[in-house]
């Protein structure tokens, strides 16, 4: 019988490149379990006037918010798109917008910036914004963006001290793996999200330092990279480790498939759940004509 060596070469150079790619942009690694959302409180929620501006993104999670609400007991959260931000919230309300544009992180903080100020700022219990992965690309100035994003939210914070103000990391995308980022490498061109990842990776970090144990915080970012199971999505980049999507959460590589966007939902709710509840005022005393 004759053995054809020829085909054990030819399968080696598909095989191995594979490997190799695996070495170089880690497999998953063990991290700790994320948060349950077990106890999300409906209840709670009922009481809150929550305003969310976001782009695509935003719409997933806002998506498995009602997909998650739909099954359980108690008074779903109202999902409204906000027109004019003059009009008033009611109790029990998630209101949205969609801000800025995509590519342009600055404008989502400045349009942000001018709902607030222009009526939500009076009537929302909660607030927050959220960028985009598409913001953030690999010469992305990330410390001048979060600046303006600092600053911003101390002005607003100073100028409407009754809302609670949230902080999101930014989304992540899964790498490009496979034969054709091997190819890409050995042809010196970028890999799809890898260069991207970091930028997006060094920004979330300066939010965690700044706000993180200070103000409420909610890291997209690390459940995007984290299974339910708790083990971490990365790779490696000149000898460090970065996050990365975990590819069953999405069907593009960026936006949130159902999977993902229930996954998300659940940690988004129980986060919300968790925010003081919004501080009654109390009445305004009559004004008694003196004689």
């Amino acid at each position: 019988m004759h053995f054809d060596w020829t085909f054990v070469v030819r399968l080696s150079a598909l095989v191995l490149p594979a490997i190799m790619l695996m070495a170089l942009h880690g497999a998953a690694h063990a991290a700790p379990p994320t948060s349950s959302a077990a106890g999300v409180s409906l209840e709670k929620l009922a009481q809150q006037r929550i305003f969310f501006g976001h782009q695509s993104v935003g719409g997933n999670i806002l998506d498995g918010v009602k997909q998650v609400t739909a099954g359980q007991q108690g008074p779903a959260p109202r999902i409204v798109e906000v027109k004019d931000p003059t009009v008033p919230l009611a109790p029990g309300t998630i209101a949205h917008a969609m801000v800025g544009e995509n590519l342009k992180p600055e404008t989502k903080i400045a349009d942000f910036e001018r709902l607030m100020d222009g009526g939500l700022g009076k009537g929302a219990d909660v607030a927050f914004m959220k960028f985009c992965y598409i913001d953030f690309n690999g010469a992305t100035d990330t410390r001048a963006v979060f600046e303006k994003y600092r600053a911003t939210m101390e002005g607003l914070k100073a100028r409407h001290p009754h809302t609670t103000f949230v902080h999101l990391t930014v989304p992540l995308t899964t790498v490009q793996r496979g034969a054709k980022a091997w190819v890409k490498e050995l042809l010196g061109r970028p890999v799809w999200g890898i260069a991207e990842n970091v930028q997006r990776e060094t920004f979330n970090q300066l939010l965690r330092k700044t706000y993180g144990g200070k103000e409420p915080l909610f890291d997209l970012a690390a459940l995007e990279s984290t299974t339910p199971e708790g083990t971490a999505e990365t790779y490696e980049l000149n000898g460090q480790t970065w996050p990365a999507m975990v590819p069953a959460y999405s069907d593009d590589g960026g936006h949130l498939n159902a999977a993902g966007q229930q996954r998300i939902a659940r940690e988004f709710l129980g986060f919300l759940s968790t925010l003081p509840a919004p501080a009654v005022q109390p009445p305004i005393p009559a004004v008694l004509n003196t004689p």
